[in-house]
């Protein structure tokens, strides 16, 4: 029998509900989720009556739920990343939880990519190395999922799992087996298995993560940033890290790479000049393979930067580390980290991103907060705060709750709300603030909107650091 709930009041023991379901497995579609489960074989002290599904978003916290009287049950919450969960009800009520936590993904039906800003090396896509300040169409395909945008090359998935990338190719970064620009769109080999791709923040290295949970890299390797075990010898074409199947995600910075396995743990290889690779060691000298961060096992979602890395973990604590020179660690100073330092007390950051000298974040009541760098080189205004002014600790940009994803770039910040809407502010060289302007004079200090559409969907998960581009999704249907 499950276990009594609740306490004893004047020698009554109230009637117990039932055990969690087991066996929860997810499969996807167009913005809902067929939730397969096993019922429990503790019942509590009467029959299951029925049971209730619940999608929870990550980036807002929006619970959708759902009821039905055996598996599977589908829950339609839209698209987005979510938690699900399962209950079992009896006639004394809901009982205990299951949470099926591995970053659901539940997608648009048709998206669309767009571009604008710098395009001097082909990375818009649009078979021209014509820059623009207003967002154009890449092509004309829909079915658009993981996309990623560097200095000058850029990259993307379909939902067939198909990879193609475009721009940039000195260092072999576009996997094409050559070192040829592309101005257009071209498939990486034949395969389509690929889930998610990433771009250093010089651009001239990718990584990508396999269905299969295998991890790729190619292009430049120095300082052995494709963790290949090398160090500057340059790859064409992916390459397998390891032979493990247990990467979630990576992140690439400038020399460096960091990534999440499924277990929870974090890795970091590359350059560490700076402490970068958050191993805590006295040696700034580059690791050429993937080493354990720490001995967490509860990271979330990680971002690297130029020099840094922003991570959260699954409490929603956050932590910084690497180049602290404008106070892009956010810790009231500007000094560099060798091992992750907690950005504050709080317990409630959701989506870090970090940019090339400065950081952002998304925290769970959807406020959005930027620090470090507001004027390299010259004012430009990135972090949105009204201001040029250099912040070594977060700020809170407008008083809005309404902030859906954040994306830090080189000298600018970009942002979708709730509502679909898109937002940017900082430097607005070749355009790069979608205003039909250029040039220094038209630099923003606070968010400006993106024309007037309302169905933005997904920025690059991380800020990538040094780029002067914009890549976005579109929902269409």
């Amino acid at each position: 029998m499950a276990s009594r709930q609740g306490g004893t009041l004047s020698g009554f023991t109230p009637l117990s509900t039932p055990n969690a379901p087991t066996g929860l497995s997810v499969s996807t579609s167009i913005g809902s989720a067929s939730v397969s489960f096993t019922a429990p074989t503790d019942t509590g002290d009467g029959a299951i009556t029925s049971y209730i599904v619940t999608a929870i978003d990550e980036s807002t916290g929006v619970s959708t739920g759902a009821t039905g009287s055996a598996s599977p049950i589908t829950v339609s919450p839209g698209s987005g990343t979510f938690k699900i969960r399962a209950q079992a009800v009896n006639n004394f009520g809901p009982g205990r939880l299951t949470e099926f936590d591995t970053g659901n993904v539940i997608e648009y039906g048709g998206l669309e990519l767009w571009t604008w800003g710098n395009n001097q090396r082909g990375q818009q896509g649009t078979n021209s190395t014509i820059s623009r300040s207003s967002p154009v169409q890449v092509g004309a395909l829909t079915t658009w999922r993981s996309i990623a945008t560097g200095f000058a090359a850029s990259a993307a998935i379909t939902s067939a799992g198909t990879l193609f990338t475009w721009g940039d190719n000195l260092g072999g970064e576009l996997g094409l087996g050559d070192r040829i620009l592309r101005s257009s769109p071209v498939q990486v080999g034949a395969l389509t298995n690929w889930y998610l791709v990433a771009i250093g923040g010089q651009g001239n290295s990718m990584g990508a993560i396999k269905k299969d949970g295998t991890l790729w890299t190619w292009g430049s390797d120095s300082n052995g940033k494709l963790g290949q075990n090398t160090n500057g010898v340059e790859r064409s074409s992916p390459v397998q890290v390891g032979a493990l199947t247990d990467w979630a995600t990576v992140s690439i910075g400038t020399n460096f790479c960091v990534a999440l396995k499924t277990n929870g743990t974090l890795w970091s290889w590359g350059t560490n000049a700076k402490g970068q690779l958050g191993q805590n060691i006295a040696s700034t000298a580059p690791k050429s393979s993937p080493t354990q961060v720490g001995a967490l096992t509860n990271w979330a979602v990680v971002s690297a930067g130029g020099d840094h890395v922003l991570a959260s973990t699954t409490s929603n604590t956050l932590y910084a580390w690497g180049d602290g020179g404008f106070g892009e660690l956010g810790g009231g100073n500007v000094i560099n980290r060798s091992s992750p330092v907690q950005v504050g007390a709080l317990t409630n950051w959701s989506q870090p991103s970090a940019g090339r000298y400065h950081s952002a974040a998304i925290k769970t009541d959807g406020t959005l907060w930027t620090w470090g760098s507001n004027t390299f080189a010259s004012p430009d205004g990135r972090l949105g705060d009204g201001t040029v002014i250099n912040r070594s600790s977060p700020v809170q940009v407008g008083a809005l709750t309404t902030w859906y994803q954040v994306s830090a770039g080189s000298y600018n910040t970009r942002a979708i709300k709730t509502d679909g809407t898109f937002w940017i502010w900082g430097r607005n060289g070749e355009g790069a603030l979608a205003q039909g302007t250029t040039g220094s004079a038209t630099n923003r200090s606070s968010p400006v909107q993106v024309g007037a559409l309302t169905d933005w969907y997904l920025l690059p998960p991380s800020g990538g650091g040094e780029t002067e581009s914009t890549l976005a999704l579109y929902g269409v249907a």
